[in-house]
């Protein structure tokens, strides 16, 4: 195994593995502890995953939520950045080792590489949905979007599209209800050739009700504002397969098979498979299993934080409670160092809230000291709050004038796509040499008044 390309280093090592939320907020604590820091991410930036489901409905560009995470040395001086996916941990030697013969060394470790996609073993479902876990995902819905719709407006509305989201916690319920505001306010100026009637947005849940965790009368009022906005809100509703023309479902004991051009899969979390491989003890999704102090159990100097960790109080897998959890390990790690013998106190969560938005002035949002919120002043603070979250002041603003030109300017129906593949009309479409001949001499009488226009202009 070759060794790293770090070098020779006389200060204790931290490293720490994923540049996610919690990953981040240990690396900044760390900022002035006499360390060095090795950061590990098998991508170069970090994704804002709150804000995803945008990208996907062409709302945000990809790099408006996204930030490249070697500018962490910009205001950071002992940390470095390395691009990997660590592969085995061999807790003995304390030595990672990563995807193309890289091995790295530690004193202390951090594992805040966060999970991935649960499918549930549901048949089908990996194959044919599409997450939205990951800003790649993001692309693949956005395109899949654009050229179902090319396609259609090609070759006529024989038939609906129906566009699926699996999932009624707050990035289904969000998706939902950006893929329904799109289709009421945009497709009528844009896609003036489609029925809007016979384009559909279905949202599957399992539960008796939407975003689960919420007030009973904040999810109410979700579903209410859901159904206001067309959505097709199917719950108490279960997945039984995935196909690549829709999804097969049961509701009340009988089966129904739902056509689909597009499923998104906005529900459930495990662990990469690749944990397995770090021996370190799992509990339950595959979640690695840590004290009060965010250490990971039988393992000397290593923590676990965010969503890969699970402890005597299991958490939400959110952003707040792995930024909280950044910032004990830092503490803990320096109390480690001075060698006093004294720990902090044992990590406490502290709850601020949580929100989710259906649409344009439309949100629920459940805040530390404040009442539960809905409508418009919990969409004003679920905009800025996100805004103000995003890492990289040019984020923050690209994301502002972006959103700001989607909500307040109700004249702008600019969408940001990308590439579609061309589209072969199923209807063979013959022009007659009349024809021709015809739309020619339109185009020579258009382009004859332009002329004199211009002449008339120039005489004035």
């Amino acid at each position: 195994m070759a060794s790293s390309s770090a070098p020779v280093r006389n200060r204790p090592h931290v490293v720490v593995v994923g540049g996610g939320f919690g990953g981040l907020a240990a690396v900044r604590k760390l900022k002035r502890a006499d360390v060095d820091i090795t950061l590990i991410d098998r991508h170069t930036y970090n994704t804002f995953q709150p804000l995803l489901y945008q990208v996907a409905t062409a709302s945000l560009n990809p790099g408006d939520i996204t930030w490249f995470l070697r500018a962490i040395r910009a205001k950071q001086r002992n940390v470095r950045f390395v691009k990997g996916i660590v592969t085995h941990i061999d807790h003995s030697s304390k030595t990672l080792s990563l995807h193309g013969d890289v091995s790295v060394t530690y004193d202390h470790l951090v594992l805040a590489n966060g999970v991935t996609t649960n499918y549930f073993g549901t048949p089908g479902a990996e194959e044919f949905a599409h997450p939205l876990y990951k800003r790649s995902d993001a692309l693949r819905v956005r395109d899949r979007l654009f050229a179902n719709l090319e396609e259609f407006a090609i070759n006529g509305q024989d038939s609906d599209l129906r566009i699926v989201v699996v999932g009624g916690g707050a990035t289904g319920v969000e998706t939902a209800g950006a893929f329904a505001e799109f289709r009421n306010t945009d497709m009528p100026t844009t896609y003036p050739e489609l029925d809007r009637a016979r384009i559909h947005v279905t949202l599957l849940e399992m539960a008796p009700h939407v975003l689960g965790p919420f007030d009973a009368k904040l999810r109410d009022y979700a579903k209410r504002s859901l159904e206001k906005r067309d959505v097709d809100l199917r719950l108490d509703t279960a997945v039984k397969e995935v196909r690549d023309n829709g999804v097969l479902v049961e509701h009340d004991g009988e089966q129904e098979f739902l056509e689909a051009g597009i499923v998104v899969w906005a529900t459930g979390v495990t662990a990469h498979p690749t944990v397995m491989d770090w021996d370190v003890p799992q509990g339950r999704g595959g979640r690695i299993e840590v004290d009060e102090h965010q250490r990971v159990k039988d393992r000397d100097a290593v923590f676990a934080i965010g969503d890969i960790s699970i402890g005597p109080d299991p958490l939400p897998q959110l952003a707040q409670p792995a930024i909280q959890g950044g910032k004990h390990v830092a503490k803990v790690i320096k109390a480690d160092l001075a060698g006093q013998g004294k720990s902090p106190k044992p990590f406490k969560y502290s709850d601020k809230g949580t929100m989710a938005t259906i649409g344009k002035a439309s949100a629920v949002a459940e805040i530390a000291f404040m009442p539960k919120l809905k409508g418009f002043l919990a969409w004003i603070i679920w905009v800025a709050l996100h805004i103000a979250t995003l890492l990289g002041n040019r984020n923050r603003f690209a994301t502002m004038i972006n959103l700001g030109s989607k909500y307040l300017f109700s004249g702008s129906h600019n969408a940001i796509v990308g590439e579609t593949p061309y589209v072969v009309s199923k209807h063979k479409v013959t022009i007659t040499p009349l024809e021709k001949q015809q739309a020619e001499r339109r185009v020579l009488e258009r382009r004859a008044a332009s002329r004199r226009e211009k002449q008339s202009s120039s005489k004035d």
